[in-house]
């Protein structure tokens, strides 16, 4: 069964650091957890004291406490609602969490349910994860990464200013297969 460890290092490592770019619909983001979309969350409340503090965004990293909130919050949030201690490859699980945490768990799970020819419903179930431990690996995510890329040309084409976005999503896609 996949690890939830490794696959969290590696996403962490495309998801950087602190980043406030106007153009980005997320707005504020640490580690990928965009302040729009996780208003609730409650590393803010530690980003928030941080900021008052001269070496910021760089001291971020050193907070273990806040830290910890952003690994709970990835487990939860992503890996669980992929299923991802279901899915026997290490790579699969690792593609399929990358992309929930870039565009969302429901897309994801659709995405990776079209690659295996299952019904798109956003929920990673028994039929899906049986079909994705089936599956041979590198067709899997051969596939998963065109499916992704197709997803990003149609983001870009109803939002022109996601385009500068896109080559670093591409990126990131074909560095995961």
């Amino acid at each position: 069964m996949a690890d939830f460890a490794k696959a969290f290092v590696l996403t962490m490592k495309a998801e950087g650091g602190y980043d406030n770019d106007p153009q980005d619909p997320g707005g504020e983001t640490y580690k990928g957890i965009a302040r729009k979309m996780n208003s609730k969350w409650d590393g803010w409340i530690i980003i928030d004291m941080m900021k008052k503090e001269r070496n910021f965004p760089v001291n971020l990293d050193n907070n273990v406490k806040l830290q910890e909130k952003i690994k709970a919050f990835y487990e939860v949030n992503y890996w669980d609602k992929i299923r991802g201690d279901d899915i026997e490859n290490q790579d699969i699980a690792e593609s399929i969490f990358d992309f929930a945490v870039n565009a969302g768990p429901i897309v994801s799970a659709k995405l990776a349910q079209i690659t295996v020819s299952a019904e798109p419903d956003g929920v990673i179930g028994p039929k899906t994860i049986e079909k994705i431990n089936a599956d041979n690996p590198r067709t899997f995510l051969a596939v998963f990464a065109l499916n992704k890329i197709a997803r990003y040309v149609s983001i870009c084409n109803k939002r022109q200013e996601s385009k500068k976005f896109f080559f670093g999503w591409v990126r990131r896609t074909l560095e995961g297969v």
